[in-house]
This record gives structure tokens, sequence and C-alpha cells, in this order.
């Protein structure tokens, strides 16, 4: 058996008194798509912020590709392969797209703050920034602040920024949150897209845009996971639908 891209043991998180998460095991596979649904103030943001060392556990332990990473600081577990979108846009709104995006490969490039060095001058991140612009359809805005675009424009330029990491494990945070149904169409052709041999987990209350794209669906509720299968198992799981799902299952 392959060693899982993710694996949480036993998590669980308490803020005072109050337990968030209780006692979660989660193993998510390698160069898969993984949505972890349910409903508000079930947790999900909070197993995030986990997983990626905003916050620290409670008890239990979470590892990253066989190594353990619980409780290590955020820049180290990015650093590790992990990267992450947040549900409010995170973007450096006065520079411009490609200098957004040429920020997020530095650290993975080996590039390191010089005085005497100009990052204009760097052929191989300006080769790269390009290559990226034209994978999440952003080419032709290359020069536009961050700020000025679109939201959905903005998403793809923090998805672009993940990529620029270089990870190969990718959180997103309700990626289509607040999008028209065209712009949702458009997030979920270039998730899909950019998701080729890269694991991805997925926030998302969209049903429409978590059963077209997750290999696998992991459902919390109250802290817990409750079910975790392909999507036509969850659909078809009589307590996901009393929990959550309920006639969106259909």
């Amino acid at each position: 058996m392959s060693t899982p891209a993710i694996e949480l043991r036993d998590v669980r998180k308490n803020f005072g008194n109050t337990e968030i998460i209780r006692g979660v095991d989660l193993a998510i596979e390698e160069a898969r798509i993984h949505a972890i649904i349910g409903p508000n103030g079930a947790g999900k943001s909070t197993l995030f912020n986990l997983m990626t060392g905003l916050h620290p556990l409670t008890s239990g332990t979470i590892h990253l590709k066989g190594g353990e990473i619980t409780n290590r600081p955020p820049y180290e577990i990015a650093r590790s392969g992990l990267a992450r979108s947040f549900q409010v846009t995170n973007i450096f709104a006065r520079m411009s797209v490609f200098e957004n995006i040429r920020c997020g490969m530095f650290w993975k490039r080996g590039h390191r703050y010089a005085f005497w060095k100009f990052a204009n001058r760097q052929s191989e991140l300006t080769e790269a920034c390009e290559a990226i612009l034209e994978q999440t359809g952003l080419t032709s805005r290359r020069h536009v602040p961050a700020g000025l675009l679109s939201y959905s424009d903005q998403r793809a330029l923090e998805i672009a920024i993940t990529l620029a990491s270089g990870a190969d494990v990718i959180l997103l945070d309700e990626p289509t949150a607040g999008m028209s149904r065209s712009e949702t169409t458009q997030a979920v052709d270039l998730i899909r897209s950019v998701s080729a041999n890269k694991t991805l987990v997925i926030v998302e209350h969209d049903m429409g845009v978590v059963f077209d794209l997750a290999d696998t669906i992991s459902v919390l509720v109250y802290g817990e996971i409750i079910a975790s299968g392909a999507p036509k198992d969850i659909r078809g799981d009589t307590a996901v639908r009393e929990a959550y799902l309920g006639a969106e299952a259909d």
C-alpha cells in the first residue's frame, strides 16, 4: 500500500472547553482529488488550519508523505510541499499578477534575499512564471495589479501562486465561493487542469462542484468524519443524507 499524501491520526482540537475536532482519522491518497464536506460549523476550516500549522493540535498526529508535521510552523510545512488557498482571497493587491506568482516561486527555486540581485534578471524565474500564467489563463493580465482583478481571476491567481510554490499537495478552501455559475464552471475546469499528478484537498459547499471533481469525499459533521468514500457511495449513504446532503444527493 502506498504512503498517503496526508494522514491524520486521532486528531483533536479544543478551543477552551469546546471540542471542535473530535478524533479525526483520515488518509488522503496521493495524486487524487479529495473533498471534505459538511455543514457550517462542522470544523472543516479548522481541520485545514491544523494541517497547515496555523493552529496547534490538542492531541493526535498529522503526517505529510510519511513524515510527521504535527505542530510544525506553517513555513516549514509549506517548504515540505504543502500549499493552501484561503476562503478570503490572500494576494498582494498592489503587485502585478506576474509579481505575485514570482514571489511564490522564490524559496522553492533556491532564491533568498540579496540586495545585489535583481529579480527581473532571473530568466529561469521569468520562464517558469510565464508557464504558470498560461496554465491558469492569466497571461493577458500579467501586468494588472492583483487588486484590480475580478473576483474569479483573483481566485485563479491564488491557485497560480500555490502552483508556483512547487507544492505537490494543495489545499483549496472553498475555491468557488461567491462565483456565478459561469465563473464556477471556469474554476472547475482550471482545478481539473492543474491537478494532474498533484494531490488536491478541497473544502467546498457547492455539491455540484464536489461530485463533479472529487475522487473521494469525506463528510465532517460536528468535528467527526461520519463517512468517507467514492462520490456514488457518499450520495447513497443514508447517514450522510440525513446529516447533510438531504435533497442535494438527488
